[in-house]
């Protein structure tokens, strides 16, 4: 039986990766922290608690476990309380793993990174061409920067068998982030950022999963994709997918971009001197200012065989369902 590690399991995506691999009869490891919540794990998957912390207690617990077959790293942050942790967690931490399965000799036969579209930053807002592996990365978020120095970190490493994926949106059931505005919609309220119209992208969180599984069982290593549904949509098409699925009118309140950035960076300072982090923040701001969020789908199409199987009205209308069905709505 294949046997593979997926860290960061007990979180959003993360649950998502443990419950394919048991569906495709792998033997899963689902790699968590001590504080991790696990409900959304499968009960067949073994849960290991990985301290990505501290190297040489991470190399005794790997040890322990034995070689992998795979592992995918999906471990890591989105937003912080202190911003210094999101080079910790998203780099350094990724630096400890990379180095304590070097140093335990338990390098598996493929080593999936999941990094983000923010590791390259949004596209040109004016040829409004697609971000494309080829292009020179220019994070502007430090979540974007974190992600890219752990790819490149990866990348530096002779013969490593790296795989990695830098998926655009991602969302689906579980999801919160995006949830927020199902919410606002929800209560008859529409806002935008920003009058110029934003060009974005997707990936139903099911749909990334399978991409990860058919590069793994692929003949590729050491590569890269970008990950999106293949499709493009506007920032009102997307609200008015939402509204249908809801079946809910909603008042339109374009937010003026400054006003946003002011309340952003208000957020931000006073959030953090009680150690929280809000959903709208600096880094959020500065993706929400961005047009161009198009990225290329053609190699992960023609090389993966990829076709994803929800666009976003259907992955929505999913995501609806099971916000009621769970009353989170």
């Amino acid at each position: 039986m294949t046997k593979i590690l997926v860290t960061g399991a007990g979180g959003f995506i993360g649950g998502f990766i443990a419950e394919e691999g048991i569906r495709r009869n792998y033997e899963v490891y689902a790699g968590v922290r001590a504080s991790s919540n696990l409900r959304y794990l499968p009960e067949s998957a073994h849960t290991v608690v990985l301290t990505l912390s501290d190297k040489e207690r991470l190399k005794r617990e790997l040890a322990a476990l034995g070689r992998f077959d795979y592992i995918i790293h999906n471990a890591g942050v989105t937003k912080c309380n202190k911003k210094t942790d999101f080079d910790l967690v998203n780099h350094q931490y990724t630096r400890h793993f990379v180095e304590a399965l070097t140093e335990t000799d338990t390098v598996p036969k493929k080593f999936l990174y999941v990094s983000s579209m923010a590791a390259y930053g949004s596209g040109n807002p004016k040829t409004l061409e697609p971000v494309k592996s080829s292009d020179t990365p220019r994070p502007d978020t430090l979540y974007g920067i974190s992600k890219l120095k752990a790819e490149e970190f990866i990348r530096s490493i002779p013969d490593f068998p790296y795989l990695t994926v830098r998926p655009t949106g991602v969302y689906g059931p579980r999801e919160k982030d995006y949830f927020v505005f199902l919410q606002t919609v929800n209560r008859h309220m529409e806002p935008a950022m920003g009058l110029r119209k934003q060009h974005l992208t997707f990936i139903y969180v099911t749909d990334l999963v399978r991409v990860m599984y058919l590069a793994l069982e692929s003949e590729y290593i050491r590569k890269a994709w970008f990950v999106s549904d293949g499709k493009e949509y506007d920032n009102r098409e997307y609200a008015a997918i939402v509204k249908k699925h809801l079946d809910k009118w909603a008042l339109f309140l374009p937010v003026p971009l400054f006003l946003v950035k002011t309340v952003s960076y208000t957020l931000d300072t006073v959030c953090g001197w009680f150690g929280v982090s809000p959903t709208l923040n600096r880094d959020k701001y500065k993706i929400m200012r961005a047009t161009n969020w198009k990225c290329e789908t053609e190699p992960l199409q023609k090389e993966l065989g990829f076709v994803a199987e929800y666009d976003l009205d259907k992955g929505i209308e999913e995501c609806i369902k099971w916000y009621k069905k769970e009353k989170w709505l």
